[in-house]
């Protein structure tokens, strides 16, 4: 576990960071860079950050090279069948070969296929796009992202006309119970299950990193807020079988997600219940609350809320815990964060936030002993774990600034 400093403050930047932001500053002196770019001691270093640039100019190129791949279904067609060549496969499509051979080239380049002679197999990247649906799902719902994305200063003076803003119904503030004469179309049962069920499958890793850093069995009772359609309560439930269990999520959502419970067996395992954690107090009884991917897709005055509901909800000693992407995460994952900006801009609310700014709203709800768990894919989420005191006198002794 890693003590996390409940600080809105940053640090000031090392003597490591001031030397490359004075690297940075001296390659761009077009003198220096001609010279740099001639000598054997400099010129890779020019190089890769002319590479790194490009990535980032080419890189929309690259998503939409992998959606036409799953689009196509070129993956699972060369799953099943073996090595194709590109005439075959531009006849199976109906589409010019030079386009065919355009993308296929193109995935191979990414890592998506590998080229034998006059033939294209799957690629090192293959294999998860086509062992995990969360993936694919989440590819395929990027569309609708990058449809967005199109004018991107647009997008950020009005997020709330987005495509992004409309899918995830729940971003309007509205809770699905006056739908039929607020906005007929909006809270309908597909949109309910298309958002619920994206969520569902695309929380996959995160799901699984939990079971594996933190000990769920020490609990009686685990309530789950904002729980779509149960994926994570089914876990548990299968996981560690002595779980009382609890899923909150608005209304229609938690209709849905008792349908899906009692298809897979745990009808009277999993209490449900439709309410607005914003609005409605939330049930008593557990003795762990959790929070998966929940947080981020709201701003703070509404995280502050929730996390006081979570602790007047919870016993004395009882435990919140959070998990979700957040920002600055170590080992490279911090590359990530442009991507979840841009996502929770896009949708119209919300924040990607540091553990240190989590921390922060958590200890502000009055939980102590806050901590970090390290997670094995960091980019998938951290985990941000609280206590509630045992008694009034109990303080955060790890909060620090």
């Amino acid at each position: 576990m890693q003590q996390v400093h409940a600080s809105a403050g940053s640090a000031a930047l090392s003597w490591w960071q001031r030397l490359q932001q004075a690297r940075a500053g001296w390659l761009v002196n077009p003198r220096v860079h001609q010279w740099a770019s001639r000598s054997v001691l400099t010129r890779w270093l020019v190089r890769r950050r002319a590479h790194q640039l490009f990535d980032v100019m080419a890189g929309f190129v690259h998503t939409q090279v992998l959606l036409a791949c799953l689009e196509l279904d070129l993956l699972v067609r060369l799953q099943r069948s073996g090595a194709q060549g590109a005439a075959a496969l531009a006849k199976t499509h109906d589409m010019p070969l030079e386009a065919m051979t355009a993308l296929l080239d193109s995935a191979v380049q990414l890592g998506l296929l590998r080229r034998r002679g006059q033939r294209y197999t799957l690629g090192p990247l293959a294999t998860p796009l086509l062992t995990h649906a969360g993936i694919r799902d989440m590819v395929q719902h990027n569309a609708l992202l990058y449809a967005d994305m199109q004018h991107p200063v647009a997008l950020m003076r009005q997020p709330k006309t987005s495509a992004m803003h409309r899918f995830w119904l729940y971003t309007d503030g509205s809770d699905g119970r006056d739908a039929p004469s607020a906005a007929p179309h909006h809270w309908s049962a597909q949109g309910v299950a298309a958002y619920s069920g994206l969520m569902a499958s695309s929380q996959s890793f995160l799901r699984e990193q939990l079971l594996q850093v933190y000990p769920f069995a020490q609990h009686q009772h685990v309530m789950d807020v904002g729980g779509g359609q149960g994926a994570w309560v089914a876990t548990l439930a299968q996981r560690v079988p002595g779980l009382q269990l609890t899923l909150v999520d608005l209304p229609p959502v938690a209709e849905l997600a008792e349908q899906r419970l009692t298809s897979v067996g745990l009808k009277g395992r999993v209490q449900c219940h439709g309410l607005h954690f914003g609005h409605d107090n939330l049930p008593v009884g557990a003795d762990l609350i959790t929070l998966l991917r929940v947080a981020h897709d709201h701003p703070d005055e509404v995280v502050r809320r929730l996390m006081q509901g979570c602790w007047r909800a919870l016993p004395a000693g009882g435990t919140l815990l959070l998990a979700e992407p957040m920002a600055e995460q170590p080992g490279g994952a911090a590359r990530v964060d442009p991507y979840y900006h841009f996502y929770l801009l896009a949708m119209g609310q919300g924040r990607l936030r540091t553990a240190s700014r989590i921390a922060l709203l958590m200890s502000e709800a009055g939980f102590v002993d806050i901590e970090s768990l390290p997670t094995s894919l960091p980019m998938h989420g951290g985990v941000v774990i609280g206590r509630k005191p045992l008694d009034k006198t109990e303080t955060n002794v790890r909060k620090i600034g």
